[in-house]
Order: structure tokens, then C-alpha cells, then sequence
């Protein structure tokens, strides 16, 4: 469903760690959140609906992210439900080094 290309130009690596860069796992699952996103409101009406993560579980890693490397996902969209005057989603990610799983969790977006 998505790509994320990590470079070695990107600015968080140099902290993390220096050395040895990887993806940070708060990046892996903003990634997944941003394919949330996309699947929520489609590409053109993406950044038109304010969501933000309101709720991560079961969430784990397994290989690491390099520079040089992509992290492809795969976002399924599990349930929607209205809260109050907003709505929430409850999503399942999974996002993969080639074909080694280096990420999975649940999670839900919520319209702010």
C-alpha cells in the first residue's frame, strides 16, 4: 500500500545513533499512521482531515530500518465508529524490510 525510502539524508538518523543509523520505531509508526491517513482520506483529501493517533497497541518490532533500505506497509482499516462529534479508526499495520516484518501494531486515528 506504501513505500517509505530511508536516506541517509534525513535528519533524525544522525542521533539515532550515531554510527549506526537506524529508523527510530516512533518513525515506523508514524509511517503506518500515514498510510492510516491516506486510506482514511483518500491522496487528495489526506491533509484535509485532521487525525492523530490516539490509541497504539500490541505494537512490535522485529528487523531494522537502514538508510538505503524501504519500509513497505500495509495498512487494513478495521473499524470506524463516531465519538462524540468526530469519528475514530482502528487500524492493523504491518510494515516490512523486504520480507522481514519490522513492524505490527494496532492503532487509531481520531479526528481532532
Amino acid at each position: 500500500m506504501g513505500i517509505k525510502n530511508v536516506t541517509s539524508g534525513e535528519e533524525y538518523l544522525g542521533d539515532h545513533f550515531p554510527g549506526f543509523p537506524i529508523m527510530p520505531g516512533v518513525m515506523m509508526l508514524e509511517t503506518l499512521a500515514q498510510g492510516g491517513r491516506l486510506l482514511v482520506g483518500g491522496r487528495d483529501s489526506a491533509c484535509a482531515i485532521p487525525l492523530s493517533i490516539s490509541q497504539v497497541k500490541q505494537v512490535k518490532y522485529g528487523s531494522m530500518v537502514k538508510p538505503g533500505q524501504s519500509l513497505r506497509i500495509e495498512v487494513t482499516l478495521k473499524k470506524t465508529e463516531q465519538v462524540g462529534e468526530g469519528r475514530c479508526y482502528e487500524f492493523i499495520g504491518v510494515g516490512y524490510v523486504g520480507d522481514q516484518v519490522a513492524v505490527k501494531g494496532r492503532f487509531s486515528l481520531s479526528t481532532i
